[in-house]
């Protein structure tokens, strides 16, 4: 699918069918996100895919709001990475998770990103060490968030053009409209 096809029509998906998610296909996912461009090709991030109903269910619970769904999905792809790799491992990270969104919706799944950093979980804990006792992750790394993924139980319309905020975008400098 072009490039602009493909963001014009992705959405954020929450309800999956409880097909599961093929193992080539989940390569494919991983192949997208191993791409994403890093800074100085640092490559900070790691990725741990779960398809344990009962793992993805407890990472459900990883914060009060936003992340119950993710029970419903056959699988979870866990964004991580290792700050002493390089200071920009968050932007590494985030760009990485995005790869994964687009990836997903081109190859005709849905996916949902799910904050962890700087969430909290329900006992006060953070969300971030929630995530990595449940996954074994060395307290070193840091988790940035976790994506949904899935075939979606209904797929909605892209958003429309004339939802765009094209007034915050501006023509040489700030708070002069674009031409």
């Amino acid at each position: 699918m072009p490039f602009l096809d493909l963001i014009r029509t992705r959405r954020s998906i929450r309800s999956f069918t409880p097909a599961p998610v093929e193992k080539e296909t989940v390569d494919r996912l991983i192949e997208a996100a191993l791409r994403a461009p890093s800074s100085r090709s640092l490559c900070p991030w790691e990725f741990i895919i779960v398809d344990d109903p009962d793992t993805i269910a407890a990472l459900a619970r990883a914060k009060p709001h936003g992340a119950g769904f993710l029970a419903g999905a056959p699988l979870a792809i866990v964004v991580a990475a290792d700050p002493a790799r390089c200071d920009v491992w968050i932007e590494d990270a985030a760009i990485a998770t995005t790869f994964i969104h687009l990836a997903a919706h081109d190859l005709g799944l849905g996916s949902c990103w799910i904050q962890v950093r700087l969430r909290q979980h329900e006992t006060g804990e953070s969300a971030e060490a929630h995530v990595r006792g449940l996954l074994g992750l060395p307290e070193d790394r840091r988790v940035l968030s976790m994506v949904a993924v899935g075939y979606p139980a209904a797929t909605p319309k892209g958003h429309p053009a004339d939802s765009l905020h094209h007034d915050k975008v501006f023509q040489n400098r700030h708070g002069t409209p674009r031409q």
